[in-house]
């Protein structure tokens, strides 16, 4: 009987060890609409206005969602070292500052003086995007109908996610674009570019190589972020990068990627 007691100590033992030694820093990816709708992207959503009282209380409830991930950064899709942004989230803090209807200020803003941050972390990265490069490749090469059959599908996506916030509230289209089958199907999107080249000319898979570096660098700059096994990031960024920082936080074996489904199905 006391060698099975010690037998199942020694077990518990090392079971606590391992998890012990496994504890790594989190990262959660937030993926989200542009919500002051600056119209930088291709196919753009146009939301109502976030400052109308119920989309403040919407916004509220989002953020208590957020908390329960217990966020050390925050960080937000803004260029990296940006000193604009640091003295609007000073003024913030000192009451300076109103929040616009941006997300980094809706949400990052917001969440971060919440939880008594003392900064926010911008890490955003621009990079090439050579669209219209895919566009002459495909009209050279007599597939022009089926490059207007791709972009219709991006346009069917920012459509679809339109009409979902009409009828729902800003955590159920948040949860709705961040759902595992809504991200792999966004990120399926660009792929389809990759049929449009040919050895010499590779303009579709530039592109995405290009898209790729972009969210690499972004990636970078977001874990640079991370300074103990006990940090727990929060990134705040437009949907379509969404799958691919996920991408990266999986493939990085010193972090664990944590997700928004885990908190909304929390009472």
């Amino acid at each position: 009987m006391r060698r099975t007691f010690l037998l199942f100590a020694m077990i518990a033992g090392s079971l606590a060890a391992c998890a012990q030694n496994d504890a790594r820093p989190e990262i959660l990816i937030l993926g989200t609409y542009h919500m002051a709708n600056p119209g930088h992207d291709m196919y753009n959503m146009r939301a109502d206005d976030v400052l109308a009282p119920r989309r403040q209380q919407e916004i509220a409830q989002l953020v208590e969602v957020l908390k329960k991930f217990h966020p050390t950064k925050i960080a937000i899709e803004a260029e990296a070292g940006s000193e604009k942004v640091t003295k609007q989230y000073t003024d913030y803090l000192a009451g300076k500052y109103a929040l616009t209807r941006n997300e980094d200020d809706q949400i990052g803003y917001r969440l971060a003086k919440e939880l008594g941050h003392k900064t926010i972390y911008p890490v955003d990265e621009e990079g090439d995007f050579p669209y219209q490069r895919v566009l002459n490749y495909a009209k050279a090469n007599d597939r022009a109908k089926e490059m207007v059959a791709v972009s219709a599908k991006w346009g069917a996506v920012a459509k679809q996610q339109d009409e979902f916030l009409k009828s729902h509230t800003i955590l159920e289209t948040l949860a709705f674009m961040n759902a595992d089958a809504k991200v792999k199907q966004d990120v399926a999107t660009y792929f389809e570019l990759v049929a449009f080249g040919e050895p010499g000319e590779y303009a579709g898979p530039d592109l995405l190589a290009a898209w790729y570096q972009r969210n690499i660098r972004i990636y970078c700059n977001i874990r640079k972020l991370v300074e103990s096994p006990n940090e727990r990031v929060l990134v705040i960024y437009g949907a379509g990068h969404l799958g691919w920082l996920q991408q990266d936080v999986a493939n990085d074996a010193s972090v664990k990627l944590r997700k928004l489904a885990e908190f909304t199905s929390q009472p």
